[in-house]
């Protein structure tokens, strides 16, 4: 499938209209309910091919954020054959007690996966959190970029911030 017509299809299954909290407490009247694409196999394999597209030349692993990020980053994961980390909002009181699950991540650069940008906020607080237990972390990659401030405040920590569509893009291409 060509990027135009996921980008439109995604639009068309996933854009809600109502009343919505996001998770940076901004209320919004339109929302991208991101797993009515990352449950269709097709969608999902088509965004997994694109985003290996915008992975750097070189990294360790890739890091999926719970949960948007799971599905997306283990479907490049198998696109790519690279090794996958799940990343909880936090660490586990129990057991391992581990934020990510899936490997080590000591000296490991990691690029993060998520589904929707708005502040980058969970991506952040992941970000310090993984960098405390001696992480890299210089990348980030999404699906969709809402075009709030998300990318401002990602590239203020130093990081590289590449989505597959922006919230522009999708409209445009839900118009076509």
């Amino acid at each position: 499938m060509n990027k135009g017509q996921l980008a439109k299809e995604i639009y068309n299954i996933s854009n809600i209209r109502g009343e919505f909290l996001l998770r940076s407490g901004v209320k919004a009247t339109e929302y991208f309910d991101k797993y009515l694409f990352e449950a269709n196999p097709r969608l999902l394999r088509s965004i997994a091919q694109y985003l290996a597209e915008l992975l750097p030349d070189s990294f360790d692993q890739l890091a999926g954020l719970e949960m948007g990020g799971i599905p997306i980053a283990t479907a490049i994961s198998l696109a790519t054959d690279t090794q996958v980390l799940f990343v909880r909002k936090e660490a586990k009181a129990y057991g391992t007690c581990k934020l990510a699950e899936g490997g080590e991540i000591k000296g490991k650069e990691l690029v993060i996966i998520e589904d929707v940008v708005t502040s980058g906020g969970a991506i952040i607080d992941a970000v310090k959190e993984l960098r405390e237990r001696g992480a890299i972390v210089n990348t980030v990659l999404c699906v969709i970029d809402r075009e709030g401030p998300g990318r401002t405040n990602l590239e203020a920590l130093g990081l590289k911030f590449f989505p597959l569509f922006t919230k522009s893009e999708l409209e445009q291409a839900a118009k076509l």
